[in-house]
């Protein structure tokens, strides 16, 4: 076990409900691991000197930890296995500041019921702004 209490799956499910709902948090120290793991060591992510040269607003979380991270509420409610598609577009960058880091507000819906999916749909926040655009993901709800 990976030490996440999983959750029942529950496949009776409605348009509009919601099945996942969590904060994420960003900090400096994640955006270094996350590098480490990813080998995108693109400064940008860890120095506010070179981000501020490019007339970034800040460092910036780097696009596919948000992505990742992002999913991880419907990978918890469902199980890696009914996960059949995710995709996001980037619309915003998630900024984290050095002292306060950032926050991302998920909250994961039934967007549309097929044979045997759900469509989820994420709406992704970082302080009022969403951050990812047409976030979906497709869940098998007949395993």
């Amino acid at each position: 076990m990976s030490g996440i209490e999983a959750v029942q799956f529950e496949p009776q499910l409605e348009v509009g409900q919601v099945v996942a709902e969590r904060e994420l948090r960003f900090t400096r120290d994640s955006l270094v691991r996350y590098a480490g793991a990813s080998g995108d060591f693109n400064a940008i992510h860890y120095r506010d000197d070179v981000a501020a040269a490019v007339g970034l607003p800040g460092v910036l979380a780097h696009g596919m930890l948000t992505m990742g991270a992002a999913v991880q509420p419907v990978i918890d409610w469902a199980g890696p296995a009914r996960i059949l598609d995710y995709q996001v577009r980037f619309t915003r960058p998630v900024v984290v500041d050095q002292e306060t880091g950032a926050t991302l507000h998920v909250l994961a819906k039934v967007g549309q019921l097929g044979e045997g999916t759900a469509r989820i749909d994420l709406t992704v926040s970082a302080g009022e702004q969403t951050v990812l655009g047409k976030a979906q993901v497709v869940v098998a709800i007949d395993r």
